[in-house]
């Protein structure tokens, strides 16, 4: 019996923020789905140990280092990632800082970084790639925003909730903008995934967010991959400007 068709044969794909946690869970996703993968984290050695585990799989792949706050380095990476694979038609924002800081202790250095990463690296990951992708006539940007954009949470910083809330915009405005061109856009919004910062949280406030989800657990970090893989995939070819909610019910609508 032959093995179904690898949605993403012969594509080629660039995650931020694939070092560790969530990203190198959706960069696996999205080799295991038969895309050749880029690898991009502002910690280089997160990046190649994620990478060299992939590699060992059999997957075609590279790290790279980048900080996303950087326009010019964003750029090079991602000229650098063309040149290698000879296209880029996957492009996941997922890098992000999610601090925990209280409403009356967030400094201004700390708000501006949020917003550097989450939201200006987004925005200059879609610009890079929809340069890239509109000149080709097709591609696919997928925006990792959260729950937290859309309702309050007592797990978030309002920073970071601002900097979701805000991606969700910005996902509809490239999403037109890029739509003439054979490109679509789409968010993506978890609620509490299985990750190092949820982790790091004690276990009653872990049992408190677990409380307050119909289904009654903490999301999968494959099951996010799961998703992006949707959304970069021919199934989805007629979404755009969407916000693909993945939230075990906590947000209903």
């Amino acid at each position: 019996m032959s093995s179904p068709p690898s949605p993403l044969a012969g594509q080629a794909a660039f995650v931020t923020g694939a070092g560790q946690g969530l990203g190198a869970a959706i960069a696996r996703g999205l080799a295991e789905a038969g895309a050749r993968v880029v690898l991009a984290d502002i910690d280089a050695g997160s990046a190649e140990s994620a990478a060299a585990d992939l590699r060992a799989t059999g997957a075609d792949c590279i790290a790279m280092e980048l900080d996303v706050r950087n326009e010019p380095a964003f750029s090079r990476c991602f000229d650098a990632a063309v040149a290698r694979f000879d296209a880029i038609d996957v492009l996941v924002n997922n890098a992000a800082r999610t601090p925990f800081t209280s409403v009356w202790d967030i400094t201004p250095e700390e708000w501006d970084d949020v917003l550097a990463v989450n939201l200006r690296g987004s925005f200059f990951g879609c610009r890079i790639a929809g340069r890239h992708m509109r000149g080709r006539g097709s591609g696919r940007i997928v925006n990792l925003a959260s729950l937290a954009g859309q309702q309050p949470s007592a797990a978030t910083g309002v920073h970071y909730a601002a900097s979701k809330a805000a991606l969700l915009a910005l996902t509809r405005s490239f999403a037109q903008e890029l739509a003439p061109h054979g490109v679509t856009v789409n968010a993506l919004a978890p609620a509490a995934v299985r990750s190092p910062a949820l982790d790091a949280l004690n276990p009653a406030w872990q049992q408190a967010l677990k409380a307050q989800i119909p289904l009654a657990r903490f999301g999968q970090p494959e099951e996010v991959a799961a998703a992006v893989v949707y959304l970069a995939s021919p199934a989805a070819a007629f979404m755009t400007g969407a916000t693909l909610d993945l939230n075990g019910g906590r947000f209903m609508r």
